[in-house]
């Protein structure tokens, strides 16, 4: 039993995904569920959001356009560290997921995720063994996460990345504009 629980008001939730069918139909869920729901489509719609009034829960997609999940899933985590946030990928990996509950994850979840599994996830504690659901990794998917961690180590800045992986950076740009094939 929560404090929320006790004293019968909703924990605070931030959702964010790119997806806005997904967001609003994940939304209306987690209100079922008892959270009020702050929905922003970017990291940079969520940052200001999560500044001005630090979630208990959140819920972030790795892959969207600008910024990558996981540099909001570190924000969050410096904001309040116990905030409770559940990392939400269509690419699973388990470089991904270590990475994301080295920067304060609870877990790491595969799409499609329904509002129970999310609910459930927050509870788990952080564990860096954990795996996301198994699935066939492609070639294309194995560079997209290399890029990603690249990325991610030279703070978002393509140049620099594009030096790195000795590569030229209209290519690294065209790279990052087309997501990773999916395993069906």
């Amino acid at each position: 039993m929560t404090m929320n629980d006790i004293l019968g008001e909703q924990a605070s939730l931030l959702l964010v995904d790119d997806d806005a069918t997904f967001c609003r139909v994940l939304s209306a869920a987690l209100e079922k569920r008892g959270y009020s729901v702050s929905v922003a489509l970017s990291v940079e719609e969520a940052l200001p959001l999560a500044q001005a009034n630090p979630p208990e829960y959140a819920v972030v997609d790795l892959k969207m356009g600008g910024a990558p999940g996981l540099t909001l899933v570190k924000a969050l985590h410096e904001l309040d560290p116990n905030t409770r946030i559940v990392m939400l990928t269509g690419y699973a990996s388990i470089a991904t997921a270590v990475e994301a509950i080295k920067l304060g994850a609870t877990q790491y979840l595969a799409k499609p995720a329904n509002a129970d599994e999310i609910v459930a996830a927050f509870s788990h504690a952080p564990d860096e063994n954990t795996q996301p659901k198994a699935q066939p990794t492609l070639i294309g998917n194995l560079e997209w996460e290399h890029i990603q961690r690249v990325l991610h180590e030279h703070d978002g800045n393509i140049s620099a990345t594009a030096r790195a992986l000795n590569m030229h950076r209209r290519t690294l740009q065209r790279k990052l504009g087309k997501p990773p094939s999916r395993a069906d």
